[in-house]
């Protein structure tokens, strides 16, 4: 039985064995990642509050940095951090700061997170394209809601990101 099964391993064809070497990585392009950063400021505008956010795609790389004219310096650093604990944790930070209360302070000394509210996901359906932190509203509830508003006002356009298959 060992035999056939070496033996059968052995006669399929080469891209078969290869097939998972290469892997496609769903991202956002530039024009959707500015979008998202440019909506959760103007959300938060709207409300009377200057703000910092922060587009990170799947692996926390920065896509897009978007600072209002009054937000301090400061919310760049934590709505990059915000959005770099999304990616890590899976889940949007509120979830993760109640669900893991436990390690906060602990997560908070690993260079690039910041255990606070104001990162939710980006996805196209089911599939986690990036994330967005906001920084600088008084409190992360309302960071949160405006990153939440910008995405709402794509939810369409997230929902068929996936479709476009002409690359």
């Amino acid at each position: 039985m060992k035999i056939a099964t070496i033996l059968g391993v052995l006669t399929l064809p080469a891209f078969l064995l290869t097939a998972a070497d290469v892997v496609r990585i769903e991202r956002m392009d530039l024009g959707l990642a500015s979008e998202v950063a440019k909506r959760a400021v103007e959300a938060c505008r709207q409300e009377g509050y200057w703000v910092s956010a922060v587009v990170v795609d799947r692996s926390a790389n920065v896509q897009v940095v978007m600072r209002d004219t009054y937000a301090a310096r400061f919310t760049m650093q934590i709505a990059e951090q915000k959005a770099n604990a999304v990616i890590m944790a899976g889940t949007d930070t509120t979830t993760f700061v109640a669900n893991r209360s436990d390690i906060r302070n602990e997560l908070n000394n690993i260079d690039g997170l910041i255990m606070m509210e104001g990162g939710l996901p980006v996805k196209s359906g089911d599939t986690l394209i990036g994330a967005v932190g906001v920084s600088g509203a008084p409190g992360g509830k309302l960071d949160a809601a405006c990153a939440a508003k910008a995405l709402a006002s794509l939810k369409e356009r997230l929902a068929f990101a996936l479709m476009d298959d002409d690359e």
